[in-house]
C-alpha cells in the first residue's frame, strides 16, 4: 500500500479531473476515544492513499471496505460503522461512522477517429462529460499540444485502422468520421469485426453509406453485422439537420453519444439507505461528541 504525500483535496481534485476511480472517505461522527475527529477525510485509490483517519486497524479496514467498492463498480455512498475496541480491536475503545463516497472512473469509453472540424467541435463538447476519449487522426501535425494536456483525452496517430480497432477497449463507443473516405471503410471494416464494440457511427451522405453497404456485402459481412452501423451518424428519429455546421453536427452527435451512454440506476432510492440515515442521525444525537 503506497502512501502519497499529495493532500488529500488535491488529490481529490487531479482524480475527478482525470476520470481514475478513487473513494472519499470523511468521518461523520465520532464517540468515545478516537485517533480523528469528524471532517478528517482521506482519498484512496486501488493502489495509494492520500492522507489519513488517524491509522491502525480502523485505517486499514476503511480502506480494505473502499478498495472493494471500487472493484465491485459501487458507485454512490457508502456508510461504515466501526467500534474502535470491537470490530477494530484498537485500544481507544471510541465509535466512528465514516462515509465513502465512491467514484468508479470514467463512465464510457468513446473512440473518435478523425480531427477536423467535427471532431473537434465532439471533443469541445465532451470535455465535461464523465467520458475518457480516445482520439485519431493519421496525419501527424494535426493534435496541439494542448490537446494532450485535456484530463480524460488521449491523442493517437493512426498508423494502421486494423491495429487501432485491435487496441480498443470492449465496449468503446466509437465515431469514424476521417477526412479519407478509404480510411473510414477501412475502420468500419474493422469495427465489424469486433462483437465487443459499444457502438459504430459514421458521419457521411446517404449516397457514401449506399457505397460502404455495398463494399461491405461484396467483403462477405452480412446484413446484420452492417446494421451495426448508424450512418449519418447523429440523425435523430432518422431526421437530418439542414443545418450542416460542424457545430450543430457535432450537438447532435454528442446528444446520440449521451442516449447510448446513459446507464439508469436500478433502484428509485438513491444515496444513502433511509435506515442508515436514521441510524447515524440517532447516534449523533444520543452520542454526542
Amino acid at each position: 500500500m503506497t502512501q502519497a504525500p499529495e493532500a488529500w483535496h488535491a488529490a481529490l481534485n487531479r482524480l475527478q479531473l482525470s476520470g481514475t476511480p478513487h473513494v472519499l472517505a470523511t468521518q461523520v461522527t465520532s464517540a468515545g476515544s478516537t485517533p480523528r475527529e469528524p471532517g478528517a477525510r482521506m482519498v484512496i485509490t486501488a493502489d495509494t492513499i492520500f492522507d489519513t483517519l488517524g491509522g491502525g486497524t480502523f485505517e486499514w479496514q476503511t480502506i480494505s471496505a473502499a478498495r472493494d467498492f471500487l472493484q465491485q463498480g459501487s458507485a454512490g455512498f457508502h456508510l461504515e460503522a466501526f467500534s474502535l475496541g470491537g470490530r477494530s480491536g484498537q485500544c481507544c475503545g471510541g465509535f466512528v461512522n465514516v462515509l465513502l463516497e465512491v467514484f468508479p472512473g470514467v463512465s464510457s469509453h468513446i473512440a473518435l477517429f478523425g480531427a477536423g472540424h467535427v471532431g473537434c467541435e465532439i471533443v469541445k463538447l465532451s470535455a465535461p462529460l464523465p467520458w475518457h476519449l480516445d482520439w485519431y487522426d493519421s496525419r501527424t501535425d494535426i493534435f496541439d499540444e494542448q490537446d494532450d494536456q485535456q484530463p480524460r483525452l488521449s491523442c493517437h496517430t493512426l498508423t494502421s485502422p486494423q491495429e487501432s480497432v485491435l487496441a480498443l477497449p470492449p465496449h468503446c463507443h466509437v465515431l469514424v468520421l476521417t477526412h479519407n473516405h478509404d480510411e473510414d471503410y477501412a475502420l468500419i471494416a474493422a469495427l465489424l469485426r469486433r462483437a465487443d464494440i459499444a457502438s459504430i457511427g459514421l458521419i457521411g451522405s446517404d449516397s457514401k453509406w449506399t457505397s460502404f453497404q455495398s463494399r461491405l456485402k461484396r467483403d462477405g459481412y452480412k446484413p446484420e453485422e452492417i446494421q451495426r452501423v448508424r450512418c449519418p451518424v447523429g440523425a435523430v428519429h432518422g431526421t437530418k439537420l439542414s443545418n450542416k455546421t460542424p457545430y450543430a453536427i457535432a450537438m447532435t452527435v454528442v446528444t446520440e453519444l449521451l442516449w447510448l451512454t446513459d446507464k439508469p440506476t436500478a433502484h428509485q432510492t438513491r444515496g444513502l439507505e433511509p435506515d442508515a440515515l436514521r441510524s447515524l442521525f440517532h447516534d449523533t444525537a444520543t452520542n454526542p461528541s
